[in-house]
């Protein structure tokens, strides 16, 4: 991963769960998301605003580029996972990222144990994957559903470059 200002903000998976210990001893409210962030965009940025306001630490678990390939297409990702996690871990609003390699962000919620994991609103509660469910429940937090910015997407952007 080259080394950036921002590099000190992406934590391995194999130290988030240390890194973790760390933000409980000090009585940090840890809310966590996860997803792709191919694009990044406006949407992405009012989300994970509205995601860090409601805690004290914002922790993002970026999917690997093989997991998304397998979520998105072969043709994604458009950025690779290191310029990707750059680029978010650069954001104010983001106090940390970890890449994890699997589909499903079950391995990142144990390590991380969040206080709070929100979603976006194309996701619902009964719909997120069981055993995510089961992680942040097992850590002692809960989920939040924040609505999508209307309009804003990387898939749009996407089709939008290709007409």
């Amino acid at each position: 991963m080259p080394e950036s200002l921002e590099s000190g903000k992406i934590v391995p998976l194999d130290e988030a769960a240390a890194f973790r210990a760390a933000l409980k001893k000090e009585g940090r409210r840890v809310v966590a998301t996860n997803g792709c962030f191919d694009l990044l965009h406006v949407g992405h940025l009012r989300y994970l605003t509205q995601a860090r306001e409601r805690g004290d630490f914002l922790w993002l678990g970026l999917n690997a580029d093989a997991s998304v390939r397998e979520l998105k297409g072969p043709t994604r990702p458009v950025n690779n996972e290191a310029d990707r996690a750059e680029i978010l871990a650069a954001l104010r609003v983001v106090d940390a990222v970890t890449i994890f390699p699997e589909m499903r962000a079950t391995r990142f919620l144990r390590a991380v144990a969040p206080d709070l994991y929100v979603k976006g609103g194309d996701y619902k509660p009964e719909t997120l994957d069981a055993d995510e469910r089961a992680a942040v429940a097992a850590g002692g937090g809960t989920i939040e559903i924040l609505p999508l910015v209307p309009g804003k997407s990387t898939t749009a952007t996407l089709k939008r470059i290709q007409s």
